[in-house]
């Protein structure tokens, strides 16, 4: 349901002075005739310039409460999950040639691109992000900000940047951590690799009997061609979780891959947040201008 609402409503205390614009034409007639009973009885009468600034006047009041609408079923509670992202960084997501399109991308460059534009579309969930390589760590904790998340890719921009090695069962763990922060009842991890768990100190065996006993669904994608990533420990890791495993060897599965993601049913998430907010200010901002530019004309052709 849309409510509509005012960003600064004491603003609208100002439509108080509309009486002036009467109060103050009857005043004038007092100020210029000392006698002004001695004036013939003529009751006041409306005219189209003074409605004309009274209509202005209110407009730019109205401007000034700044109006929006807002949906009212988000306002008081946020639909979507906690969700983190975790994504590989190692030695070998610096291979070029997966995005056929453009050769000169690597996997790690086409990965992040695709994983912004995912997350750019996750209005309503929690979104987090985990990086690793030879270790793991959070590069964002769950956050509504999309956007401040979204710049967090241009600090962890270089391939290497937590080693060159593939800590996949420290990736989960991190992930699991940074979970513990959100209180939504769907919780997901989304891996992505392109090796195989080589490093760390923590086995995905052990990751994956933590994610089950926490209830937390873990998506796996493995990305570049067949051999490269362990297939086989990828499908345990999704079907152990009650989750999924997804295959890419381009950038165009890869982005089927994550609109599949997309489709993730959502649960409560408390917030105090506006959702589909919309401003209106800038219409009863631009009707005044064109009214008031109306009304000098009108002036200057009554003189």
């Amino acid at each position: 349901m849309t409510q509509f609402s005012f960003l600064y409503p004491q603003a609208l205390v100002l439509l108080l002075l509309l009486p002036c614009f009467i109060l103050c034409k009857i005043k004038a007639k007092t100020l210029y005739f000392s006698k002004p009973e001695w004036l013939p009885k003529q009751s006041f009468s409306w005219n189209s310039l003074l409605l004309l600034s009274m209509l202005i006047y209110t407009l730019l009041v109205v401007a000034l409460a700044s109006p929006f609408s807002y949906s009212s079923s988000l306002a008081s509670e946020k639909k979507g999950r906690d969700l983190v992202l975790v994504l590989d960084t190692s030695g070998s997501m610096a291979e070029r040639g997966f995005n056929t399109n453009n050769k000169e991308q690597n996997k790690y460059e086409i990965s992040v691109a695709l994983a912004k534009a995912f997350i750019a579309k996750r209005y309503n969930d929690n979104i987090g992000l985990v990086v690793f390589g030879t270790y793991a760590f959070s590069a964002s904790p769950l956050t509504y900000d999309l956007k401040a998340l979204s710049e967090m890719f241009y600090l962890m921009s270089d391939v290497g940047i937590a080693g060159t090695s593939t800590a996949i069962g420290d990736a989960l763990m991190q992930g699991l951590r940074t979970l513990e922060g959100g209180e939504a009842k769907s919780k997901v991890l989304i891996l992505l690799t392109d090796g195989k768990h080589n490093a760390g100190k923590s086995s995905p065996h052990q990751a994956v009997t933590l994610a089950k006993e926490q209830g937390v669904k873990v998506y796996t994608i493995g990305i570049g061609k067949k051999g490269d990533y362990d297939e086989e420990l990828l499908n345990t890791i999704a079907k152990e979780s009650g989750a999924k495993s997804f295959f890419a060897s381009t950038a165009d599965e890869l982005e089927s891959v994550y609109e599949e993601i997309d489709e993730l049913e959502p649960s409560t998430i408390r917030s105090e947040q506006y959702f589909n907010k919309e401003e209106y200010f800038v219409y009863p901002l631009f009707l005044a201008m064109v009214l008031l530019l109306f009304l000098i004309w009108r002036y200057e052709e009554s003189k």
